[in-house]
């Protein structure tokens, strides 16, 4: 499962995600499910606003070269694919 919680702290982070902006850069693909149980995977991500129930925090990183894993989101579930 990849339930997700967001922390503003880099150091309390298990990893430090960037962005892409081109899928053919991305380490993984993920779809964002609106529903936590349909999160199964680490490519099918829910967010959580409770740290205590999230199995990976991660850091929005806003330089490429600092980050643990390189993303993309994608529009269609099926797309998704890749595990930390």
């Amino acid at each position: 499962m990849a339930i997700i919680y967001v922390t503003n702290q880099k150091h309390r982070a298990d990893l430090k995600i960037y962005r892409e902006n081109q899928k053919h850069r991305a380490d993984m693909l993920i779809f964002v499910e609106n529903q936590k149980h349909r999160a199964k995977g680490d490519c099918l991500w829910f967010y959580t606003d409770q740290k205590h129930r999230a199995d990976t925090i991660i850091y929005w990183e806003d330089q490429k070269h600092r980050a643990d894993l390189k993303i993309y989101e994608v529009d269609q579930r099926h797309r998704a694919k890749g595990s930390f």
